[in-house]
């Protein structure tokens, strides 16, 4: 197995509140792995260590065999790691061909030449129509991205994500606000991703979570609970109990 994405007793405190506390975590290349656990587990303040939204107060973040522990996002980015968040960033004024077009310019580092209209970007632009394809939005490509149902400004935003043409897609709370018949669609979409790129997300839907995740690994308060396939997570008692009590306490 060869590892895309690496933790090392990886902690994350804010004052007297360790949020992270001494993870180790092995993602496979090309891995479909979940990160589920109750809310205030710990799941986004991980993925957070990860991009280098947050700097970790111990441990340490390896993609691939590189130190990326104190790299800033933007060159996690460049080296292959790429998110989305709970709540989608996009550009709603602008088509959804024009957002894509505008990501891979910006992954090619032709910010300098903005002005110039996607038409005269025939190379970005069909780059921009295969990835639509991909994920079947090129039937809205010309359309308002603030005009899309919700589950579709979601595909949008992975959509951006994939022009960076990242190693590793980490997707926090993808079907998150999306309604239940729009996130199978959403999943599914996710689910043809090239198989060479490694996806880590953090989903509370277990249906989902079962259907689509290889493997998954359980946090609660800050730390791994365990780590298993799907089957082998939906029998642990430890699970059952912790997602029970969570009802419970709701």
């Amino acid at each position: 197995m060869t590892v895309a994405l690496r933790t090392e007793k990886l902690s994350k405190a804010f004052g007297a509140c360790r949020a992270n506390d001494d993870i180790s975590l092995s993602i496979a290349t090309g891995a479909r792995h979940a990160l589920i656990g109750p809310n205030g587990a710990g799941k986004t303040t991980l993925v957070n260590l990860l991009t280098g939204v947050y700097a970790p107060t111990a441990g340490e973040v390896y993609l691939g065999a590189e130190r990326v522990t104190h790299l800033p996002q933007h060159e996690r980015v460049r080296r292959g790691m790429t998110r989305t968040y709970q709540i989608n960033t996009l550009f709603p004024g602008l088509t959804v061909l024009e957002s894509v077009v505008l990501a891979i310019c910006e992954r090619k580092r032709l910010g300098s030449t903005w002005w110039r209209t996607v038409a005269s970007r025939t190379e970005e632009t069909n780059e921009a129509w295969d990835l639509l394809a991909l994920l079947q939005l090129d039937r809205d490509a010309n359309t308002v991205t603030r005009r899309l149902p919700y589950g579709k400004q979601r595909l949008v935003e992975i959509a951006l994500a994939m022009a960076t043409r990242p190693r590793i897609l980490l997707l926090d709370e993808p079907a998150a606000g999306v309604p239940a018949g729009q996130s199978a669609e959403l999943f599914a979409a996710i689910a043809r991703l090239p198989e060479g790129v490694t996806i880590l997300f953090i989903e509370h839907d277990m249906d989902l979570v079962f259907r689509f995740a290889e493997r998954i690994t359980v946090l609660v308060g800050g730390g791994i609970l365990t780590e298993g396939t799907s089957r082998e997570i939906a029998a642990d008692k430890r699970v059952r109990e912790v997602y029970l009590g969570e009802t419970q306490h709701a």
